[in-house]
Order: C-alpha cells, then sequence, then structure tokens
C-alpha cells in the first residue's frame, strides 16, 4: 500500500462524516472502536466507563468532523487523543467525588494514579500503533525474553537491524511518561532516530 493510503482514507473519511454518511461512521466504528474502548479502559479501569466514553468520542466525532485537521496527523492519532482526554477528565472527576465524599487518600494521591494511568494508556498505544517490525522485536525481547542475537534468528535479519528495531521501538515508548495525549503514530517512520546503539 503506497505510503500516503492512510492519509488519503483519513481525508476521505473525514468528508464522509461531513456529509452525514452513517455507513462512514460505522466504518469508523468499525475500524478503530476497540482502540478507543482498550484505552478508555486502561485508563478508567472500568467496563461501563469504557463504554460511555467510547459513545462519547464517536458521538463527538460525528458532530465535529470538521474538527480532525488531516494536516495535523492520522485520524486514529486524533481520536486516540480525545479517547484519552476524555478519559482522564473522567477518571479524575470520579477520583476526586470520591475523595469529596471521604474516600481514602490525598489529592496528590489522585495526581499520581491519573499520571499512571495515563502513562499506562498511553504506552498501549504506542505500542499498536508502532510499525510491525518494531512491535515484533519488541515482544520477542520482552515477553519471550529473547536477547537481541536471538530476536534477530527469529525474525530473519541482521543482528544490527534487531538492535535498531528494539533502539526505536523503546524510544518510542519512552514517550508513554510525556504528560498528555496519546504519542503521534509512527506507523510509517521507522528510520533511525539519534542515540547510541542499544
Amino acid at each position: 500500500m503506497p505510503k500516503d493510503a492512510p492519509r488519503r482514507w483519513d481525508r476521505r473519511m473525514q468528508q464522509r462524516l461531513a456529509h452525514g454518511e452513517a455507513a462512514a461512521l460505522g466504518e469508523l466504528y468499525d475500524r478503530f472502536a476497540s482502540l478507543v474502548h482498550g484505552l478508555a479502559h486502561r485508563v478508567l479501569g472500568d467496563e461501563s466507563g469504557a463504554d460511555r466514553i467510547t459513545r462519547e468520542v464517536f458521538s463527538h466525532v460525528w458532530e465535529n468532523p470538521d474538527a480532525y485537521d488531516p494536516r495535523q496527523g492520522p485520524l486514529r492519532s486524533w481520536i486516540a487523543t480525545l479517547t484519552h482526554q476524555r478519559a482522564v477528565r473522567r477518571l479524575r472527576q470520579t477520583e476526586s467525588a470520591a475523595l469529596a465524599l471521604g474516600g481514602e487518600g490525598t489529592k496528590e494521591d489522585l495526581e499520581r494514579k491519573v499520571r499512571r494511568a495515563s502513562a499506562a494508556a498511553r504506552a498501549d498505544y504506542i505500542v499498536t500503533a508502532m510499525p510491525t517490525p518494531l512491535r515484533a522485536a519488541l515482544e520477542l525481547a520482552y515477553f519471550q525474553r529473547r536477547d537481541y542475537r536471538q530476536t534477530a534468528a527469529d525474525l530473519g535479519v541482521t543482528e544490527d537491524e534487531a538492535r535498531r528495531r528494539l533502539r526505536l521501538g523503546l524510544q518510542l515508548l519512552s514517550t508513554a511518561n510525556d504528560t498528555g495525549a496519546p504519542a503521534p503514530d509512527r506507523t510509517h517512520d521507522t528510520s533511525p532516530g539519534p542515540g547510541a546503539a542499544l
């Protein structure tokens, strides 16, 4: 698929939504509902809350398709950012209400919980958005405990290439603790970044 194909799809989807095409909303939901629900659930830890956020996000997209600017990045990233913002806001409201009613903990505890949930959701998003070769290398190295030599052999690539993929994957994951919304989608960016080899 050409590199620009996803962006063309994003622009076309936005146009279809702007024209009120209900089938476009269904297609968008089919493509991104699991992402939205998964991110919301990761932040909230609550099924009904994640369901509510999912409905809110797709309602917002349906009612405000022009809020998305294709020049700012992929539609997937915009939807993930909306989800992240709404889920964090909901978590903060829920936890603040619990504190106000005499729940255990302090405002500092609440903010720590929000930061942890936010970083976990960002890490999940980064892993799902990163290019398949990087994700495969990380999964072998960290879930199956392979070193870079074994990873290279399993993937059928050189050791240098395995190290490069691991380094790039870790660089992307290192942004998970940044404040804000999910990191930009790097689906097509596999160029080596600065930094020493792993």
